[in-house]
């Protein structure tokens, strides 16, 4: 028998009081709006309220703000609780379904595209299962007004319209879907859509056939346009999830012949389509119509259907290059958007604009140039295999578009110049988007394109750029058209530089050339110069020459320095980022950089004050903290200079919530410490405060992670936590690292490397002043955090009780419950055999440090965890045995091993209970480890490599350069687990087990009277041994 299902204890919502609310949630009366506004935040999880809601939406009695509130909040909300049942009965989700449909005839477009997202939303969700009438009910629409509206009769324009609108929305849900059951679905969606979508396109392309240049000007027109365009976004949704799954030789021949007459007859249109439109342009211009209410329309509606076209070729070109160019007129689409760049640069300028009642739209040209660029592999002289390519570009396309690019696109033009006087550093954060929006912006593509044909027609491209540049390189730049078609040749060069390195002789050419121009006081100088700072950067950064030239550095310095007349902000901002670029290569010797080192940081700090937007203080900080990382301890000497703006930045960043800027001040100081080294002390006076604030409440989730990368930088590079010459000591920051401790899971191993340098450091101080504290804490975050956490935990942990004196950890272990914990942890034997491993390991760490302090913390703990002493000591010793194959690292067997020896020293019978088996054996497995590994280094083998053997350097990589390098070397040198020999540390503990027994002979006739005579022969040799 089925259970019977919990009752809906969700209150009902009240229909009356629903709408009353939205009337006032619709209001413009402040004492209405904000007590309404509450109380929908709570009606919406009521059942029912999303059915009152869709209710709402489709009075067209009501006043419409309320209605468009209401599709609003169902909007917001319906999607992500359609599949609840405590909020929508199926029966209110049946109404809502069909009032979806209802909202067909809907004149208010905020309503109609509310509508689309909850009815698309539904419909992947319920077809065909709950909604199954939905798409034929949709095509119903859409044929019955097609058909009408070409046949003469009756047609309803606004119910077609939405129907269009509606199918696109459900079809870009139905053609996202990943799951195996909504892919089936999708499969059988797109074979019965596509051959209706694409009759009616065919019936309405038609219609348009031979329309008249004055035709723009006819609303019908317009309606054409519209029409064609939301068929067309249909049709497209459907093709691209086809072309996505032509993989298979079933799916070639079912749907590959559809693919391929759709992209033929895509492209015939495109062609026929855009050429309308250009002539329709140029009429109105000459006619001076353009700017009439319907030929906008018209304009605006047919860019938008051509920019279409547009999409759905980029984007089959994205999913799969290689077929895009096999399609029948790949080559005549690409070649026409070609030939309409040339075309608008033989044009008036001002006939290319970022408008769609331009001639040329940019967006237009840039679409065409994208696919042109990505299609260019096709026409490279030669194939990947070296053979000769039949349909390479010929020499004089290659070099005319090269021209095209140079001349045309990539100079800047008025507007920009404009942008750039009116605000610089505006117009710079802009050309630095630029670089990731290509794809969108006139003046980076034609870049991209011109490196795309520099390394498919190399041949051509380089030779011409080499005339080009020796033309022009003596050529005084005065005017400004000149100073322009310099510029953009010193950007057509730095961009192919991989090319044109072994051409362009780069440093005859800084010396001869670029320096003087550098230089120059000429006021229109600023664009020049820019772009020589930006070419040094590029060419040094893409390994065209070395950044070992003392040139390069006086030519950088004085362009960051420079305040004349022929300078200004960009070219300084440009020049501090060519430096980075410059210094940030593998070939970057600071010896030679050196001397510019403290003129470099003296400009870089003066000019993030000088700079205005938070923005370009952080390109600079960005800047700097790259100098400084590889300025190593040149450094040193300009500290002061570095931090001396940092409060103040630090506050103004504050004031703006500048998370960004915040993080990159903190890796300002973690890159001076880095580099100074030894000397980073006087950095605490930074460290404490900045680490303090990025901590609290308000910063903790932008900044900790910073802000620890930092802390731990500072404590691995001092030597010591407390105050120094009056600066604040690291120790204040050690109640913070304990509270992380137990509350922040992500960022265990950060924290637990904080904790392991402030032990190293000074473990008795943080002793005495936070052991119940940090044990507190261990505990917490030892029963939430992840097993690979909880072992470092427990390393970390151990760490401490090696250093640290025993009388001022031993009690706290117990008062915070951390050490019952474990033997509850180990009796249970739940966990991941890794961590009780780690908890084993620890424990034995207190046995070999203090062996009667473990004795009392064993005897304590009953009164914890209500077992009985003998309890705990049986599950600690069937742990220990059992744990002890886990441990693959010699070190740490043989701690084990020792553990166990300080135990067996104590006398308890619980411990020699095991002696005579698994305690023997335990130490004839470490015996025979540190033997074989031994031998294997006499005769030169391998095979085993003691753990202590290997170099520090190897052991400590992570901390080398820095002074905690040494402490860790030190603490690994003193470990007892190191120093002691491990055959005379059992045989002195075996000695103190007998005077715990009472003599030799009773713990020979009670313990070890039943032990295997061999094992007994073998560890009474390995003993002997090493007396010898």
């Amino acid at each position: 028998m089925s259970p019977t299902p919990a009752p809906n204890t969700t209150p009902s919502v009240n229909p009356e009081e629903l709408l009353a609310v939205i009337t006032d949630a619709a209001s413009q009366d402040a004492s209405r709006f904000q007590p309404a506004t509450e109380r929908l935040k709570k009606m919406l999880d009521m059942t029912g309220t999303f059915d009152v809601l869709s209710e709402i939406a489709v009075q067209q009695t009501f006043p419409l703000p309320i209605r468009q509130l209401a599709i609003i909040q169902l909007k917001n909300s319906l999607p992500h609780h359609w599949r609840s049942r405590k909020l929508t009965t199926p029966e209110q989700k049946d109404r809502i379904r069909a009032r979806c449909l209802l909202l067909l005839d809907e004149p208010d477009d905020t309503i109609s595209e509310c509508n689309e997202v909850i009815a698309s939303k539904i419909a992947r969700s319920d077809y065909p299962t709950n909604w199954p009438n939905v798409l034929r009910d949709l095509l119903e629409v859409i044929n019955t007004n097609i058909t009408a509206r070409y046949t003469g009769s009756p047609s309803n324009l606004l119910r077609l319209r939405r129907a269009l609108e509606l199918l696109n929305a459900m079809l870009k849900e139905w053609t996202a879907q990943k799951m195996l059951t909504g892919i089936k679905t999708t499969t059988q969606i797109a074979s019965d859509v596509h051959p209706v979508l694409q009759s009616h396109y065919t019936t309405v392309a038609t219609a348009r056939t031979g329309l008249a240049l004055d035709s723009v000007s006819d609303p019908r027109t317009v309606e054409e346009f519209l029409l064609a365009h939301l068929i067309f976004k249909c049709i497209v949704k459907v093709a691209v999830w086809m072309w996505q799954r032509l993989k298979s030789p079933r799916d070639l021949d079912v749907i590959g012949p559809y693919i391929n007459d759709l992209f033929k007859y895509s492209v015939e249109q495109l062609r026929l389509l855009s050429e309308y439109r250009i002539q329709a342009t140029v009429h109105l211009r000459n006619t001076g119509s353009v700017n009439a209410l319907v030929p906008q329309q018209c304009l605006k509606v047919l860019y938008r259907h051509i920019y279409l076209y547009g999409k759905f070729f980029r984007r089959l070109q994205q999913l799969d290059t290689p077929r895009f160019i096999t399609m029948p007129l790949c080559a005549d689409l690409v070649s026409y958007y070609w030939s309409k760049v040339e075309e608008a640069t033989s044009g008036p300028p001002q006939q290319i604009e970022d408008s769609p009642l331009a001639v040329y739209p940019i967006r237009f040209l840039v679409q065409g140039m994208v696919i042109f660029k990505e299609n260019l592999a096709q026409w490279s002289p030669t194939h990947k295999d070296g053979t000769w390519n039949e349909n390479a570009l010929p020499k004089e396309f290659v070099e005319n578009a090269v021209k095209i690019l140079v001349t045309r696109f990539i100079p800047l033009n008025p507007s920009e110049l404009e942008q750039w006087m009116t605000d610089p550093e505006e117009w710079f954060a802009s050309e630095d988007k630029e670089e990731s929006h290509w794809e969108y912006e006139l003046r980076p593509c034609g870049e991209r394109v011109l490196m795309t044909l520099s390394a498919q027609c190399s041949g051509f491209v380089v030779p011409l750029l080499q005339r080009t540049w020796q033309q022009m390189r003596n050529v005084p730049a005065i005017d400004l058209q000149t100073i322009l078609q310099k510029e953009a040749l010193y950007c057509a060069i730095g961009r192919c530089a991989s090319k044109l390195d072994s051409v362009i002789p780069f440093e005859e050419w800084l010396q001869t050339n670029l320096i003087p121009e550098a230089r120059d006081t000429n006021p229109n100088y600023p664009i020049i110069k820019r772009r020589i700072a930006w070419l040094i950067g590029r060419w040094i950064s893409n390994e065209c020459s070395g950044p070992n030239n003392p040139t390069v550095w006086e030519v950088l310095l004085h362009l960051l320095s420079d305040r004349s007349s022929g300078t200004d902000s960009v070219v300084r901002i440009t020049a501090a980022i060519a430096i980075r670029e410059c210094v940030d290569t593998l070939q970057f010797d600071v010896n030679v950089f050196a001397p510019y080192l403290p003129n470099v940081v003296n400009e870089y700090v003066r000019l993030i004050t000088e700079v205005d937007t938070m923005e370009t203080k952080r390109r600079i900080i960005n800047c700097l903290n790259c100098v400084i990382e590889r300025a190593e301890s040149h450094i040193v000497p300009m500290m002061d200079v570095v931090t001396r703006p940092v409060p103040e930045l630090w506050v103004a960043a504050g004031e703006e919530k500048d998370w960004t800027t915040k993080a990159a001040l903190l890796e300002t100081l973690t890159k001076l410490i880095q580099s100074a080294g030894a000397h980073s002390a006087p950095l605490c006076a930074f460290v404490v405060p900045l680490v303090t604030e990025s901590m609290n409440d308000e910063s903790r989730a932008q900044l900790d992670e910073d802000a620890l990368t930092l802390w731990k930088e500072a404590l691995r590079n001092t030597t010591t936590v407390q105050a120094v010459n009056g600066n604040p000591g690291l120790i204040q920051l050690f109640p913070i690292i304990v509270g992380f401790l137990q509350t922040n899971l992500d960022l265990l191993q950060s924290i637990t490397h904080v904790l392991e340098s402030y032990y190293l450091l000074d473990s008795a101080l943080i002793l005495q002043g936070y052991a119940v504290e940090l044990f507190n804490a261990y505990l917490a975050s030892m029963k939430l955090a992840l097993s690979t956490n909880v072992e470092k935990l427990a390393d970390s942990l151990q760490l401490l009780l090696q250093l640290g004196p025993p009388a001022l950890w031993g009690e706290p272990l117990h008062i915070s419950g951390i050490f019952p914990y474990i033997l509850t942890v180990l009796e249970a034997d739940e966990i991941p055999t890794t961590v009780l491993s780690k908890y084993v390991l620890l424990l034995a760490r207190i046995a070999i440090t203090d062996k009667q302090l473990f004795l009392q913390l064993m005897s304590a703990a009953p009164q914890k965890v209500n077992r009985s002493e003998k309890e705990l000591w049986e599950a600690l010793m069937y742990q220990w045995w059992k744990r002890f194959d886990a441990m693959y690292e010699p070190r740490t067997r043989k701690l084990a091993a020792m553990g166990v020896a300080s135990l067996v020293s104590t006398g308890r019978p619980e411990v020699l209970a095991r002696l005579s088996s698994e305690v023997l054996n335990l130490w004839l497995d470490v015996f025979g480890e540190i033997k074989e590994a031994h031998r294997q280094a006499e005769e030169g083998g391998e095979t085993l490599t003691l753990y202590w053997e290997k170099p520090a350097e190897q052991l400590f990589e992570e901390w080398s350069g820095t002074l905690e390098f040494e402490r860790r070397k030190t603490a690994f040198e003193n470990d007892p687990v190191h120093t002691n020999k491990l055959t005379a540390y059992i045989a002195a503990r075996l000695q103190e087990a007998e005077a715990a027994c009472g003599g030799p002979a009773i713990l020979q006739t009670q313990w070890l009277a039943d032990a295997d005579s061999t094992v007994m022969k073998q560890i009474q040799d390995e003993l002997l041994r090493s007396q010898l």
